[in-house]
Formats: C-alpha cells, structure tokens, sequence
C-alpha cells in the first residue's frame, strides 16, 4: 500500500472548536479518522501530522522525501508568509498538494496568497473537510501517471 503524508500546520488541532462558522462544527480528530479511512478507501496508508511549530513541520517535509509517495499540506496562517516551508517542500521530490478547508481568496486579503503554492503541484480551497478528499483523488491520479 502506498504511503501519503497529511501535513496540519498551526492552529489546525483547533478545527471544531475555532471559528466554527469557518471551520465547521467537526472536530479535528473526526476529520482526521474520514481521511485516514478515505485515503485507505483509495489505496493508501494515511499518516497525519499536526504541528504548531514551523520547524517541526520543516523536518516532517525533509522526512517525506524517503518514506511518501505524495503528501497533502494545509500549512494554516503559515501558508501566506513562511518561505521556510516553501524551501522545504522544494526540497523534496514528491508531489505536495496544499489545502484549505475555507476558500482563502474570499477572506481577508492577507490570505489571499500563498507563498508555497509555486511548489505544490496543485491547490485545492473552500470545501471544508472535502478538500482533503480532493487532495486524495489528486494525488491519486498524480502516482498514478
């Protein structure tokens, strides 16, 4: 079985109990078992790590180039300014599919772009917990090329 990495940055541990009118009601460790059980359901063992620290998150990217076929990142608030996860995910050679569960061109505009975009081979934003479900598909169709 293939291996897929789900990368949660800062703040994503909250889902459910932050901004539910953003985020939804659902909590994070919910989310989570559907992705994992949805990623099996496509023919992969789903690993996800949260973390709220940009270098935690930086050596888990430098970890995947070894170990993952492809890897699902929503980087949270760190999307929009850290250029470190950007180089990390240049790093290495899979590809990388950012999510967002809300759709951050219709938010405030700090949000508007994303810095590690040019080095994701996709973005997917504003379906809610679907979007990672998306990602699944994309990196589907992607190891399978």
């Amino acid at each position: 079985m293939k291996k897929l990495l789900v990368i949660l940055g800062p703040n994503l541990n909250m889902v459910g109990v932050r901004e539910k009118g953003v985020y939804g009601a659902e909590t994070a460790d919910d989310i989570n078992k559907q992705i994992i059980e949805y990623a099996g359901q496509h023919g992969f063992e789903a690993e996800i790590y949260q973390s709220n620290h940009e270098g935690d998150l930086i050596d888990k990217i430098h970890s995947s180039r070894d170990r993952f076929c492809g890897a699902v990142i929503n980087a949270g608030a760190l999307t929009h300014y850290s250029y470190a996860l950007r180089d990390a995910i240049a790093c290495v050679n899979i590809p990388y599919i950012e999510v967002h569960m809300s759709n951050i061109h219709a938010r405030e505009e700090f949000r508007h772009t994303s810095v590690i975009a040019p080095v994701c081979r996709g973005q997917i934003a504003g379906f809610g917990k679907l979007s990672y479900f998306l990602a699944i598909n994309a990196i589907e169709v992607i190891t399978n090329e």
